[in-house]
């Protein structure tokens, strides 16, 4: 297996678990979650909202094909991940919030720089040079 593969497979796995933990936690509305979500100033239910989110984005992140939906998954993980830093930033977290959110943001970029050609969104260039996704 080539370095390319494992980092792959490890950073995937690292999100998904990360995405289907949390989502789970979400859900559930684990005391610890919703506690977290209300100390930086958001209602109780975004929770909810956001477990469902997290969830579907694990699943589609692992299953095989589905491209453009694997796309969207990313970015709804990038904003997700990229919008908790944020909020723990301004809100005056402690470092380790910072640190943690920033490690799994860069964790998830890597799992989708690293995949495979077969779970990539295709693009063609038409001849008047348009890139259609196809």
């Amino acid at each position: 297996m080539d370095v390319r593969t494992l980092t792959y497979r490890a950073s995937t796995g690292v999100t998904a678990f990360v995405l289907l933990s949390g989502g789970v936690a979400d859900l559930l509305g684990a005391e610890w979650a919703v506690a977290g979500i209300v100390a930086l100033g958001f209602p109780a239910y975004l929770a909810t909202i956001l477990g469902v989110w997290k969830i579907l984005g694990a699943v589609a992140i692992t299953v095989p094909g589905y491209p453009r939906l694997k796309e969207w998954a990313y970015a709804g993980t990038v904003f997700d991940l990229s919008g908790a830093f944020v909020s723990h930033l301004v809100s005056g977290s402690p470092w380790f919030h910072l640190a943690t959110t920033s490690t799994l943001l860069a964790v998830a970029v890597a799992s989708w720089a690293t995949r495979p050609v077969s779970r990539r969104l295709v693009t063609a260039v038409t001849p008047a040079r348009e890139s259609v996704a196809v």
